[in-house]
């Protein structure tokens, strides 16, 4: 009976980890506007698709959130190009260290500005996530459009968020019921 129980279970976990892996986000229309854009820091193609989607008049203002303490606006516009965009428009939070904290820092940057619409750019492996750890973190009635950036998590990235995405999605159901 117990061999069976853990068959299931791995049978269970592996099913739902290939339907994580078939449905990961898609980039969200660029022609849709929301009043902010939120960037966790992290993997390639982030910054530059929220630059261009803020560029191209999608929002009025750019989150970076998870920033590494110290870093400027200016050494931002080295790397990623865009100075007067950055300049401008794209504030740097500094106060996060893992995606609970660029929740709770969003939340805050949200409240700041009246925000009643946000436009989450993230990788598509970590979306799903990103967007779980946020809406308790935001306030009622605050919409959130997922904007998946595409990439090639390695077999390991994959899994490892998709453990997280389980545990906090267990940890969350379990705080609903205190």
């Amino acid at each position: 009976m117990t061999k069976r129980l853990v068959a299931l279970a791995l049978l269970a976990w592996l099913l739902g980890f290939a339907a994580f892996m078939l449905a990961l986000p898609d980039p969200a229309d660029p022609a849709r506007r929301t009043d902010g854009i939120v960037v966790p820091t992290g993997a390639a193609g982030r910054i530059a698709r929220g630059l261009d989607l803020l560029e191209h008049g999608r929002a009025r203002r750019m989150l970076v959130t998870g920033t590494a303490p110290g870093v400027t606006r200016a050494d931002l516009a080295r790397v990623a190009g865009h100075e007067a965009t950055i300049a401008c428009c794209v504030d740097l939070g500094a106060e996060a260290v893992d995606t609970r904290s660029n929740a709770e820092e969003t939340a805050a940057w949200v409240r700041a500005r009246g925000y009643r619409s946000i436009r989450l750019v993230t990788s598509n492996w970590h979306a799903r996530r990103a967007a779980l750890e946020l809406g308790p973190a935001l306030d009622a009635g605050v919409e959130v459009l997922v904007d998946g950036v595409p990439a090639q998590p390695t077999l390991a990235q994959a899994f490892n968020e998709y453990n997280k995405l389980l545990l906090r999605r267990v940890v969350l159901w379990g705080e609903r019921w205190r």
